[in-house]
């Protein structure tokens, strides 16, 4: 049935679904990879979309900005239409050393400067990490590719422009993969409702040295990352199915 936020009908969502920030990166992700594609979300605009991938049926939908917003839909998607697995597609910033941009980034686990799960967790802390076999589907994905992922802890910040300069260094020296603003709720979110759910990007910028991907590095660095996610989907099935 409809929520406050999704307007879909009862089967119109697949049972897994990739959610990136924008909803107009949703719509390109639907037109591009998905085939039989058609709309099945459009309230606020938030567009969302189901079509098959060599022909598993798969959804893709916009999640917004933040951890509030992730929550939001990733529990309504979970709760009413009986999603069962959701991988976050992004971009995400690099504090490493290591790291440059067009790097590939599977979120393993996420750090917060956000309360929202230990609110959710009876005031202690919870470790926020991703579904162990989707993970590995995703990372094995990109190595069937030839592609190197680096898998380790998000930090997903609540403040986009944070005031405190510390805190990049801080994140550099606790060997953080990657920042960016909602794995660590969509994370809590799975937990609490019993879903399955990860999170792949690409470095879009090196948040210490400064580089970042112009617009057509971004769009070559994102096809890499979207066909991860959607073979990823597959090598999972075959696990469950295994």
């Amino acid at each position: 049935m409809a929520t406050p936020h999704i307007d879909a009908a009862p089967g119109d969502f697949a049972d897994s679904v990739l959610m990136p920030g924008d909803p107009l990166r949703a719509r390109y992700i639907a037109e591009t990879y998905l085939e039989d594609v058609r709309q099945v979300n459009t309230v606020r605009n938030m567009a969302g979309y189901t079509g098959t991938y060599r022909g598993r049926a798969i959804s893709v939908m916009g999640h917004g900005m933040g951890i509030p917003s992730v929550s939001i839909y990733a529990k309504e998607l979970i709760t009413e239409y009986g999603v069962r697995r959701l991988i976050r597609v992004g971009s995400c910033g690099a504090v490493r050393d290591d790291m440059q941009v067009r790097d590939l980034v599977i979120g393993l686990g996420a750090c917060t400067d956000s309360g929202v799960n230990r609110t959710r967790f009876g005031g202690m802390d919870f470790a926020a990490t991703a579904d162990f076999a989707l993970t590995r589907a995703l990372v094995d994905a990109a190595e069937s590719q030839g592609l190197a992922a680096r898998v380790g802890n998000l930090f997903s910040a609540d403040l986009f422009y944070d005031p405190r300069p510390e805190t990049a260094e801080l994140l550099r020296r606790y060997g953080v993969v990657g920042v960016e603003m909602e794995a660590a709720g969509l994370y809590g979110v799975a937990a609490e409702f019993g879903a399955r759910a990860a999170t792949i990007c690409t470095v879009s910028d090196h948040i210490l040295k400064g580089d970042s991907l112009d617009s057509t590095a971004r769009e070559r660095s994102f096809d890499d990352m979207m066909r991860t996610a959607l073979d990823a989907v597959l090598l999972d099935d075959r696990g469950e199915n295994a």
